[in-house]
């Protein structure tokens, strides 16, 4: 019998693992089977990842090299661009990408030929766990029927299920191994074997009923974050209007030690989760026939915070009388949140963007981002001291990375926009605080 065949494999380590895709939630769970015991094979299509992987150098902030070193070495962990070698292997976890379209819809391209690859190489025994966020059914309408057209049945022959990826790059609190693992199978034998799997790795393992439930679950621990941070924003806006400090009412209201949790204003969302899952959870509700108001409301208050704040530089300009066109602009810290270097969806870049469009002179500074993409324009700032931030008209905080020192922005010359309220509690005439 496979199931019960794979479940003492996974017992005994004697099961071969894979990770397919190797970005910031493949590489740690790769790691993390390697130093459990088993032998793990990392795929990617990025020859350089899989290049630097092999000679035990990390590119994500989660795992240094020294982790890397532990984990990569005969009998654990290497990497390969080579899909071919997929059917030697007895379990296959996908990490892809899963990003929106122009107009909002599902992209799951990078799901569909990660699938594809698996089922050139398929075989009995095999188990398939796809990770990436995705909306409710892709699991069993787009994944299952692949997997099955040379006759394989699941839960027999084979076995599929859903596990959501609920990393959060940068915490060192909370990783792969202690955060517990939601799953949830096609049939309840993938569910267990699936089980198996994690429970040979992660603290806690929390089983669901179907696949739906648990590609259901990241969808709703991001739309109400999605949501709780539209709120909050919106707070944030009709607090400025009446000229109330929204930092101190929000933490005058999280003194309360039941029916409120604190959520905190900014320059808008970034990362590769909130400001893309909840449209996964809504467009999919569209196609059942139901209307996600406060997914799209969310998504409206939270998509205007740049252009808000680009407002509050215009505005800041002003009281000095000069115009936004031809003043020196710098923007602190471009990656999506702190203490990382990934600026996927950072409400960064889209201010950049529109200081460019208003004729701003734009620099940015950020200890962890080596360059801006292609396309987004502005000159780096290196030197962080008084005597580099001289001849800047305005300075907007926007991701404030501990070991930055944005004191030194106060009395330095620019004008300064403090987004994240960084700069909290200090009152200077110079600072506006969102």
């Amino acid at each position: 019998m496979q199931q019960q065949a794979l479940i003492e494999k996974l017992k005994n380590r004697k099961a071969r693992l894979s990770v397919l895709g190797l970005g910031y939630v493949g590489l740690p769970l790769a790691v993390a089977y390697a130093k459990a015991g088993f032998e793990v094979v990392g795929f990617d299509l990025a020859a350089e990842k899989v290049a630097q992987i092999n000679q035990k150098r990390s590119y994500i902030i989660d795992i240094s090299d020294a982790e890397l070193a532990e984990a990569v070495k005969p009998g654990g962990l290497r990497a390969t661009t080579d899909f071919s070698e997929l059917a030697n292997v007895d379990c296959v976890n996908i990490c892809v990408p899963t990003p929106l379209g122009k107009t909002r819809d599902p992209d799951i391209t990078y799901i569909q030929a990660a699938v594809a690859s698996i089922s050139a190489s398929m075989h009995a025994g095999m188990l398939v766990i796809l990770e990436s966020t995705t909306y409710p059914g892709t699991t069993e309408e787009v994944i299952l029927p692949i997997l099955s057209q040379d006759g394989l049945e699941v839960g027999k022959d084979f076995f599929l299920a859903f596990s959501p990826e609920r990393v959060d790059p940068g915490n060192a609190t909370y990783t792969t191994i202690n955060i517990p693992k939601v799953v949830g199978g096609v049939t309840p034998a993938c569910t267990e074997v699936a089980r198996t799997l994690y429970s040979q790795v992660m603290n806690t393992v929390v089983p669901v009923s179907s696949v739906r439930v648990a590609e259901t679950v990241k969808l709703l621990e991001n739309t109400f974050r999605s949501v709780n941070i539209g709120l909050v924003n919106e707070i944030a806006l009709m607090c400025k209007a009446m000229d109330i400090d929204v930092w101190e009412v929000i933490s005058g209201a999280a003194t309360k030690p039941f029916g409120f949790m604190p959520f905190y204003p900014g320059p808008g969302l970034g990362g590769h989760c909130i400001p893309i899952d909840p449209f996964y959870l809504s467009w999919k509700a569209k196609q059942a026939g139901s209307e996600a108001k406060f997914i799209e409301l969310a998504g409206q208050i939270n998509g205007a915070m740049p252009k808000h704040v680009v407002n509050l530089v215009a505005q800041a300009l002003n009281g000095r009388k000069k115009a936004v066109n031809g003043s020196r602009v710098l923007v602190v810290g471009v990656a999506y949140k702190p203490a990382i270097d990934d600026i996927r969806e950072s409400p960064a870049l889209d201010i950049i963007e529109l200081l460019n469009k208003g004729g701003a002179e734009v620099s940015w500074y950020d200890p962890h981002v080596p360059a801006l993409p292609a396309g987004i324009h502005g000159e780096q700032l290196k030197d962080w001291s008084k005597a580099g931030l001289a001849g800047f008209d305005a300075a907007v905080i926007v991701t404030p990375h501990p070991g930055v020192d944005h004191k030194i922005l106060l009395g330095a010359g620019p004008l300064v926009i403090d987004s994240r309220n960084a700069l909290k509690g200090m009152q200077h005439p110079d600072l506006t605080r969102l």
